[in-house]
């Protein structure tokens, strides 16, 4: 049976021809590949289909012996494998918490690939996403959603106007739905209803995206821990992202939704 493998290896002498002879002997190993892209300066990632793992220890064994590239991972692709050779570059992991990921607004279109792809491989994850106002926040996870083939539903929201669920429709009670979360509006709402709403959503087996994070768990019987990922979106690399404007009740009526913008 056919399985995938991602292979990634630094260039050490880029002479001409160098990926030729790499593909040939892939080729002739009876090792196909599925696509090919530099994932890095100086290096370069493959995914690629065999039918039997001796020939991929083989692979390595010659590999390992040429003066040309060292090979760096020889895998079962991960998905950021996966997002890495679809878009030339890894995308950015945080050191110390390895769940946290971290992005800039240039790089909206692989943000939405990588929430789509999570979208579509989790029928319940808690996701949590960081980002001072008019970042792309929004829009990204509505975007990740139709990519994904999901419906979403805003349960607590600025995106054109304020919005504040109490309850759901009965059709809406769907593990099909991604549910968005406002956690700055959520944590200061009085209505025990919509209170009580998050909650049930919250245990729902489905997929919760809950923007400002740290202002909701703060506010909440949840902690961080909880998250199965979190994501931090800025303008730049160096911004820091703060809740001083956040916390400004006039922000919840002017944040917008980026497409309008």
């Amino acid at each position: 049976m056919d399985k995938e493998w991602y292979l990634e290896y630094e260039i050490k002498v880029n002479r001409p021809g160098l990926l030729g002879d790499i593909s040939s002997l892939l080729g002739t190993l009876g090792i196909s590949i599925i696509t090919i892209n530099g994932v890095d300066a100086g290096r370069r990632g493959m995914l690629l289909k065999v039918d039997n793992y001796e020939k991929m220890v083989r692979f390595e064994n010659i590999v390992r012996e040429l003066d040309e590239v060292r090979i760096i991972k020889i895998r079962t692709p991960l998905l950021q494998d996966r997002l890495a050779v679809r878009h030339g570059r890894y995308i950015q992991r945080d050191v110390a918490d390895r769940k946290t990921f971290r992005f800039v607004r240039q790089d909206l279109g692989i943000l939405v690939d990588f929430m789509a792809e999570l979208f579509k491989q989790n029928s319940h994850c808690l996701l949590g996403i960081r980002g001072m106002p008019r970042v792309g926040k929004t829009e990204s996870v509505v975007a990740a959603s139709v990519c994904a083939h999901k419906k979403w539903l805003f349960i607590s929201s600025t995106m054109i106007k304020q919005t504040v669920r109490s309850s759901l429709f009965k059709g809406e009670y769907d593990s099909s739905y991604i549910y968005i979360i406002d956690g700055a509006l959520t944590s200061k709402q009085q209505d025990m209803k919509h209170l009580q709403l998050v909650k049930e959503v919250m245990a729902m087996p489905a997929v919760k995206v809950i923007e400002h994070p740290d202002l909701f768990v703060a506010n909440s019987e949840y902690t961080l821990e909880d998250f199965d990922y979190i994501i931090e979106l800025r303008e730049t690399d160096d911004q820091e992202i703060t809740y001083e404007q956040v916390n400004k009740n006039n922000l919840f009526d002017s944040e917008g939704f980026g497409f309008f913008e």
